[in-house]
């Protein structure tokens, strides 16, 4: 079961502001969530077998050399650069 506490909980950790007013209904729609998932769940699986139901075999499409940008043009969007590089503050 969620509760209040676990909408909280998610909303910390994923850093988005939730409204008071607004954590019992996103708490009933996060039960709603949970109880579809436990249904999808609860269904029998005759056969294990769900990874190439289309008999697909190395369908990737093979790699095309293209022309790039030119350097200055890629570039002169960017805040901070040095010589052919983006810039970029480290963060802690």
């Amino acid at each position: 079961m969620i509760t209040r506490e676990d909408i909280e909980n998610i909303a910390l950790l994923s850093k988005l502001f939730v409204d008071e007013k607004d954590i019992d209904g996103l708490t009933e729609e996060m039960q709603k969530i949970v109880a579809f998932a436990d249904t999808i769940n609860s269904v029998e699986v005759k056969s294990g077998e769900f990874d190439n139901i289309n008999n697909l075999q190395n369908a990737f499409r093979a790699d095309e050399v293209k022309e790039s940008l030119p350097v200055e043009e890629i570039l002169k969007n960017a805040p901070e650069q040095a010589e052919d590089h983006f810039l970029v503050r480290k963060r802690a």
